[in-house]
């Protein structure tokens, strides 16, 4: 027996089957790539990078399209799933393997993730929220704290 999906709330849309985003994240990194970065860098209107990752299970690299967040000189990474209870299977990717590659157009960079502080958080979603206003919504939506990856140069 299967669970049913959640019954969105009034005004929502019904969360996408994963098979759906999984499928199109794949093909929107093949077109990436195939276009070498020139072409799909952006998701309703929005500019995205390209995290490559080792997977925390698998020990399998991927690599996936994520909302881009640019701050000094890397990334902010935001676990948010769109509002969901839990997190994205992702996070736990990068707390395992925090060294990622960050390609974003045609340049790529290499990073170390780390989890915000909460202190820092406060901060942190302005510039997130300014990137793609729909960081807001996703907080009013869950109430799980949704973590934020801080992206920085390796030394």
């Amino acid at each position: 027996m299967t669970a049913e999906p959640p019954t969105p709330a009034p005004g929502e849309r019904a969360p996408h089957p994963h098979w759906i985003v999984k499928a199109f994240a794949r093909t929107h990194v093949f077109l990436n790539r195939l276009t070498d970065g020139r072409f799909f860098n952006s998701f309703g209107g929005s500019e995205i990078c390209f995290v490559t990752m080792k997977g925390a299970k698998s020990g399998r690299i991927l690599t996936l399209p994520l909302m881009y967040v640019p701050y000094n000189r890397g990334v902010l990474l935001v676990a948010s799933l769109a509002g969901a209870p839990e997190n994205p299977v992702w996070y736990n990717n990068l707390v395992k393997y925090p060294d990622i590659t960050v390609r974003h157009r045609r340049s790529s960079m290499n990073l170390r993730a780390r989890l915000a502080e909460p202190g820092e958080k406060p901060g942190l979603w302005p510039i997130c929220d300014e990137h793609y206003p729909s960081y807001a919504d996703y907080r009013k939506r869950t109430t799980r704290d949704i973590p934020i990856f801080v992206c920085e140069p390796v030394v």
